[in-house]
């Protein structure tokens, strides 16, 4: 599913910070080469980085890097964290989560109902799974070719 998602007719990036600490190596590789972005912070930004981040006291310095290019830049956040969506919500950000990719996929058709199926009940059979049940079993049900 990760290679389809730079298929979706939108462009991705991270702040480089947040690559370099969490993607760098082969599977950031693999991302540049879909198409993934990586972007570095203006000065302007940094500092106002360094402020959520201080501020917040939940957000680390990668997600407290990709709140501020969210805002300053007035992009669309894609995001699973608690805190962050918190935050964005009180900055009224454009914010969207794992579910929005698993429905953009299905609207766009770019993978099999069935194939959708079983990665979301993969997802969310896991044991460190946050994501929204309700709407887990909605999109369960959408995606349910039996």
């Amino acid at each position: 599913m990760l290679e389809q998602m730079f298929q979706l007719p939108y462009d991705f990036c991270v702040p480089d910070l947040l690559f370099e600490r969490e993607l760098k190596g082969e599977l950031g590789d693999r991302l540049i080469a879909f198409g993934l972005d990586v972007v570095e912070l203006s000065p302007t930004e940094l500092a106002a980085a360094m402020t959520v981040h201080q501020q917040s006291g939940k957000l680390s310095f990668p997600d407290a890097f990709a709140l501020i290019l969210a805002k300053e830049r007035e992009w669309t956040l894609l995001t699973g964290d608690g805190a962050m969506r918190k935050l964005a919500r009180d900055q009224a950000l454009a914010m969207h989560g794992v579910l929005w990719v698993v429905e953009e996929y299905h609207r766009l058709e770019l993978i099999a109902p069935a194939d959708l199926h079983q990665c979301l009940t993969a997802i969310s059979d896991h044991e460190r799974c946050r994501l929204p049940m309700a709407d887990v079993r909605r999109l369960l049900e959408l995606f349910d070719v039996s």
